[in-house]
């Protein structure tokens, strides 16, 4: 494995890093330290990223009117987008799957309808899996859609889903008959056609992005609007998880960076003793620590899409790389926190947002404690979620 950017890999990310130095991070100052992004103005950031095939557009084929973009080549431009800005790096993140759903999933009505104006980045999609009382054990779904002539009738709730109050429609995972993980289909549900509600949780850290509880309530919809074969909801999931977590361990590593980079910054103007802290043996041991564990999580990211670019399943890859990466920010934003001393505990220095944010990320698309036990199936051939 080479992961050496090529001439065209290193033009890219050069490009959109002047594009988010100039342009992005003068918008995302505005809203911080958990000052809400406004659906507007994330739709509006999408758009000024369409040109670096970063707004929803790069991972899409040229065929569908995408830039049809390598995942190694986007993550190594989306690694310097969460360091601007771990929120908008969640929403696009969101963003990009949905548009990658839409694009492989067998319903080419639904396809045709949205994927269009998502590559444009003129309407917000989300995806519609966990639930109050169903989190990584996706079997469990209880969110029904019953039959009723040509039409389904959702009834559940989903919470934990990013972009949810921003979205204009939901992919949502259904329970569609009685059969356990068997029964599971996923259906998308437009917000103006159908109607669903939406409330946003407010959160430790992320909160200028949208996290929300949907609620779905006798919602009728179409039959036409399933999107891939009844009962294969679950195995579809699995497959999205695939590339989702390997997404957050990026989006954990971009944050870490910024939060290592603060970090050096302090220690080499901070005094103490007669002398800058960064020439304190013990502060020099926690940055190094910290940029070893950044440049490992890092590569077993890289690993991960190097695999999903070569068509090979990488279920264990990508579990490792979400596992060490999101737990690796931690550690390192709470290093950051720990070497600006009583500043580092205030808002004005911006490592405790930092930390906050990485402690998010431990959460999401399965918990830590969900990818060891992927991993450890993997080791032992023994299942422990049975």
């Amino acid at each position: 494995m080479n992961f050496l950017p090529t001439d065209e890999q290193r033009l890219a990310v050069e490009g959109f890093n002047r594009f988010l130095d100039s342009k992005l991070e003068p918008i995302v100052q505005r809203y911080r330290p958990d000052k809400p992004i406004e659906k507007e103005r994330m739709l509006e950031i999408f758009q000024m990223m369409l040109p670096y095939g970063m707004g929803g557009n790069g991972l899409i084929s040229e065929a569908n009117g995408g830039m049809g973009m390598p995942w190694l080549t986007y993550a190594m431009m989306y690694d310097r987008l969460a360091r601007i800005s771990g929120d908008v790096a969640i929403s696009l993140l969101i963003q990009q799957l949905g548009g990658y759903s839409l694009e492989v999933c067998t319903n080419e009505a639904m396809r045709r309808k949205y994927l269009p104006r998502m590559v444009r980045a003129e309407i917000i999609s989300c995806s519609g899996i966990s639930e109050p009382r169903v989190g990584s054990n996706v079997a469990e779904v209880t969110c029904r859609a019953k039959a009723d002539g040509d039409h389904y009738v959702v009834n559940g709730e989903k919470t934990w889903i990013s972009n949810g109050h921003y979205s204009d429609f939901c992919m949502v995972i259904v329970r569609t008959s009685d059969e356990g993980a068997k029964g599971l289909s996923m259906i998308l549900v437009d917000r103006q056609e159908h109607g669903y509600e939406s409330r946003n949780i407010d959160k430790l850290g992320l909160n200028s992005t949208s996290t929300a509880q949907l609620f779905f309530d006798n919602v009728r919809v179409p039959a036409a609007n399933m999107m891939i074969q009844p009962g294969t909801g679950l195995k579809n999931t699995l497959v999205l998880f695939e590339k989702a977590r390997p997404m957050v361990g990026l989006t954990s590593v971009g944050i870490a960076q910024a939060a290592l980079d603060k970090a050096v910054a302090y220690a080499k103007e901070r005094r103490q003793h007669g002398k800058p802290i960064g020439q304190h043996q013990l502060i020099q041991g926690m940055l190094a620590d910290a940029a070893m564990e950044l440049d490992a999580a890092r590569l077993l990211i890289y690993r991960a899409f190097n695999l999903i670019d070569h068509g090979v399943r990488s279920e264990v890859e990508s579990a490792m790389a979400k596992c060490y990466a999101t737990e690796m920010a931690v550690d390192v934003a709470s290093k950051a926190v720990q070497i600006h001393g009583g500043n580092g505990i205030t808002k004005d220095f911006g490592v405790e947002l930092l930390f906050r944010n990485a402690r998010m990320m431990t959460i999401p698309d399965g918990t830590t404690e969900i990818q060891k036990l992927i991993i450890g199936r993997a080791l032992t051939g023994l299942n422990a979620f049975s």
